[in-house]
């Protein structure tokens, strides 16, 4: 008898540390999300961060996590050091939020790509993580754009399965052509070769007359 009050106690006591875990990540999860990162919103100032880094690094709640790792990788793509010891540090350190956050929920198409910029932003390969981002669901049309210019300015462009992956997001851009006119255009200045050569392919079938004036550049 003994034996179960202490076992009976013990299983409430670590529910209520649970419970209380759980009511303490709502009130400190920052409300920023990956999707926002591409989205052009501020990122949390470093101060509300903290709060919720000692959380972030015990927690199993996904929202948490997924949450945290978007606004440090927003603070290190939107607000880079201008130290390259302290910058190559900051993006290491959200690589390693984004991975923690995926592990435990991996379904998030926005922040697989957001690991996948902060590769680029480290020269690293992006090429798993970008296809990640297109295999794990549907993303907002500034998302995909966001993924356009990073498939066309890296290595993932020579990717036969990224290539055809990628031609949707090109085509969900150009059926909102004067928006992104722009922007497809200067992605095309900074692409690489094989970038370059992945639009041309997509527009001349989609938007010839586009096309014509990619080829300008």
């Amino acid at each position: 008898m003994i034996l179960l009050r202490v076992i009976g106690i013990l299983t409430a006591i670590v529910l209520a540390l649970h419970a209380g875990i759980a009511f303490y990540g709502d009130l400190i999860r920052p409300s920023f999300r990956a999707t926002d990162l591409f989205l052009g919103q501020i990122p949390p100032d470093k101060t509300k961060l903290a709060a919720s880094a000692g959380l972030a690094s015990v927690s199993w709640d996904g929202d948490l996590l997924a949450n945290y790792a978007a606004a440090i990788a927003a603070d290190v793509l939107h607000r880079p050091s201008t130290e390259a010891t302290s910058k190559a540090s900051d993006n290491r350190a959200a690589q390693g939020a984004v991975v923690t956050a995926l592990k435990v929920s991996p379904i998030r198409p926005a922040l697989w790509l957001t690991l996948g910029t902060l590769q680029a932003q480290a020269g690293e390969a992006v090429t798993p993580a970008v296809k990640m981002s297109y295999l794990t669901g549907a993303v907002p049309i500034d998302v995909a754009f966001s993924r356009v210019r990073t498939v066309t300015a890296s290595a993932a462009a020579t990717d036969e399965e990224i290539k055809l992956l990628a031609q949707s997001d090109i085509r969900s851009a150009l059926a909102n052509r004067s928006r992104y006119e722009p922007l497809l255009i200067a992605a095309y200045v900074q692409a690489t070769p094989q970038g370059k050569s992945l639009l041309l392919e997509t527009t001349k079938v989609t938007d010839p007359k586009f096309n014509e004036i990619l080829r300008r550049y």
